[in-house]
């Protein structure tokens, strides 16, 4: 292995150590693990809206704030 830096501002810094200090291993392995995964490809990535959203227009503005009585209603009223 060899010694290297890396600059990280103080949240990131402080999220690093918090996860190896509740994960029981070393700041060094997290870092190692964290920039394994980064350049394997197998890092989170922000999920994806279904393909459905956005797809369907309304004249309505106020359906999030409707919700359970638009889905609640008897449906023979």
């Amino acid at each position: 292995m060899k010694r290297t830096t890396v600059f990280l501002d103080e949240a990131l810094l402080r999220r690093a150590r918090d996860t190896a200090r509740r994960e029981g291993k070393s700041f060094a392995a997290v870092v190692r693990e964290a920039v394994a995964a980064y350049v394997s490809g197998t890092r989170l990535r922000p999920r994806r809206l279904p393909s459905v959203v956005g797809k369907y227009r309304s004249e309505f503005t106020d359906t999030s704030e409707r919700v359970d009585e638009l889905l609640w209603k008897d449906p023979h009223d």
